[in-house]
């Protein structure tokens, strides 16, 4: 049985936060942006996941030291639901939003570096330690497998394998929207990185039948 979700949290108060993404999202994509009822559960999600609210993270099967995969279909407003949250965070806590495709397209000009970017050197150096930059890989699908000087390379492949590791060895974060199902990943990135985002994200997912809202 789906658990109902009250709307009730000790960290925030869930209206006032509707009220702050709504003003926030008219400043960010304009006075169309709207926040709608049938959003809700999706949204108290994510304010219990960037609020760091464990009571509610329990009821909801939510892990707080795991990322987000954010899936839904065109449209939903996955890409502007990510971007705002960042901004309940510090700023030295809010993650950086990054689309696939714009990786692909760096890749295919500097190469195997691009990789290390976000892997190898995704740190910051603060109080004397290095920390793990946390990202959100947006519209993870609609790069492709390009070719660097012939070789074939999947590029967001490689880049969720290596951020597995540094998630199990220096709580790496990574955040992830797509139009994909789980399936339709398995079947571009292959099993380990299907079975690695089990792993690293909480899945929270749109209804298939959930409007277009850029209409």
């Amino acid at each position: 049985m789906p658990k109902t979700i009250t709307y009730k949290s000790n960290k925030f108060y869930f209206e006032e936060c509707l009220s702050f993404l709504e003003g926030t999202g008219k400043k960010i994509y304009g006075p169309k942006f709207k926040v709608i009822g049938e959003d809700h559960p999706i949204i108290f999600k994510l304010f219990t996941y960037f609020f760091r609210d464990q009571e509610n993270a329990n009821l909801l099967d939510m892990d707080l030291s795991k990322g987000i995969l954010l899936m839904g279909p065109i449209g939903c407003g996955k890409t502007s639901l990510m971007n705002i949250m960042r901004f309940i965070r510090s700023q030295d806590d809010q993650h950086l939003m990054i689309a696939t495709r714009k990786i692909s397209y760096d890749f295919i000009q500097n190469g195997y570096q691009v990789i290390e970017k976000y892997s190898d050197r995704s740190f910051k150096f603060k109080t004397d330690v290095w920390i793990p930059k946390h990202y959100c890989f947006d519209d993870l699908g609609v790069e492709n497998s390009l070719k660097y000087y012939g070789n074939d390379c999947n590029v967001m492949t490689e880049i969720l394998l290596s951020r597995y590791d540094y998630f199990i060895s220096h709580k790496m974060i990574t955040h992830i929207t797509t139009n994909l199902d789980s399936d339709e990943i398995e079947k571009l990135y292959g099993s380990r990185v299907r079975s690695r985002l089990r792993e690293t994200c909480n899945l929270i997912s749109f209804d298939g039948s959930t409007i277009d809202k850029r209409k």
